[in-house]
């Protein structure tokens, strides 16, 4: 099997083992699925947490390099190193994030999920419900005004700027969520051979489902039952199903929530100017109207112009 030299080794004694690669998003465009794909190829290794979120989250960046360093140390000499931290692509969230990479992991290859950003900002939507970040009393259509980071985060062109300023298009794989759903394998076999893997890419299908409409509600009563193993072991042996069901429904979003025709009207009015600029750089005419038209109709979009930054 043939094996990318990363970089990012060239770094290693100075500051302790770097990822050779981290996929950097899009939040809620299947970057967790992509990541323990990856971790069932032989010769690459993904962290443990998957997101450490080390360049963004100030608490994460506060732990200094050896931290981060440490959950690449005990991977396997001669594996590709991985990790993937959809926070990378959160500005304006977190700032300096793109500065510190560019700092610590300035030869590291970048793999960046897209997916049809209205689609995208729904399945935020019932993310940020099941973190008790927006409210019961604030319906999707309220919410994209309430909470600029539903855009922002499907702002595609505008979180890949920095990077492709400082990283380059050569160094940064655009994959597409719709892509690694209808056909897995084609798509993560050219995440393969960005990575310099000409073999071993085998998709694993896991007849995996979209639960994002079935998130349960997180909060100190549910992450009690759910953290101790003792009340879940009780809660499966003793408890009958229709009751686990009943108590589960009461966290339940009921049904995926619809965005009103002037929503969406809206936000492809707000989004596709970011559309316009992404397709310049992956030549096509893309709007939010016929994103998934233009991706899936074709062979995968690569980046064409290498003045696009």
């Amino acid at each position: 099997m043939a094996r990318y030299m990363g970089d990012a080794e060239a770094l290693d004694g100075e500051q302790g083992m770097m990822p050779d690669f981290v996929i950097i998003g899009a939040m809620k465009c299947a970057t967790s699925t992509l990541h323990d794909q990856l971790a069932r190829v032989h010769g690459v290794s993904m962290s443990e947490p998957k997101e450490p979120n080390f360049f963004s989250d100030e608490l994460n960046w506060a732990k200094e390099l050896d931290w981060y360093s440490s959950l690449f140390e005990s991977m396997p000499e001669g594996d590709l190193k991985g990790e993937s931290s959809t926070h990378y692509t959160k500005l304006p969230t977190y700032p300096l994030c793109v500065s510190r990479m560019r700092e610590h992991i300035p030869h590291t290859k970048l793999i960046y999920v897209m997916r049809d950003p209205v689609e995208r900002i729904v399945s935020q939507y019932i993310h940020e419900w099941s973190q008790r970040v927006i409210s019961d009393d604030c319906p999707i259509d309220d919410a994209i005004e309430q909470y600029p980071m539903l855009i922002d985060y499907s702002r595609y062109a505008m979180q890949l700027r920095p990077y492709l300023e400082h990283w380059g298009p050569g160094r940064i794989l655009p994959v597409f969520f719709e892509r690694l759903m209808s056909d897995p394998q084609p798509e993560f076999e050219r995440v393969g051979r960005f990575l310099g893997l000409e073999s071993g890419m085998q998709w694993v299908s896991d007849e995996a489902q979209n639960v994002s409409s079935q998130r349960q509600r997180r909060g100190p009563v549910l992450n009690a039952v759910l953290g101790n193993r003792v009340l879940q072991i009780l809660r499966r042996t003793l408890m009958p199903e229709s009751v686990r069901a009943k108590f589960r429904s009461r966290w339940t979003m009921k049904q995926r929530p619809v965005l009103s025709e002037q929503s969406i009207a809206l936000l492809h009015e707000r989004l596709d100017p970011d559309m316009k600029e992404l397709g310049t750089w992956l030549g096509r005419d893309l709007d939010c109207a016929r994103y998934r038209e233009v991706i899936t109709r074709e062979a995968s979009p690569e980046w064409l112009h290498l003045e696009a930054a």
